[in-house]
């Protein structure tokens, strides 16, 4: 049987980022926030910036998926790679 992940299912969560001096809101599910913030804190910079990075890979991708998509896969592959 599958158990609910600790915490439960939280429902998605929205918040406004800057990307190139341009205000966004993204919406992810929590955990995802949480894996966001550690993932920049382990490279040691503002959350935006992280965000910014992903936002200019994802966008010199062929078939670019929105930015909430592109943050859980570039967080779903910094998982398989550590």
């Amino acid at each position: 049987m599958i158990a609910p992940p600790p915490g439960g299912f939280r429902p998605v969560l929205k918040r406004s980022v800057t990307i190139a001096g341009h205000q966004t809101s993204i919406g992810l599910e929590p955990i995802f926030w949480e894996a966001l913030e550690a993932a920049a804190a382990e490279r040691a910079l503002p959350l935006n910036a992280l965000i910014a990075a992903i936002d200019h890979a994802r966008i010199s991708a062929e078939n670019p998926p929105n930015l909430a998509s592109a943050i859980r896969i570039w967080l779903m592959a910094e998982r398989s790679r550590g």
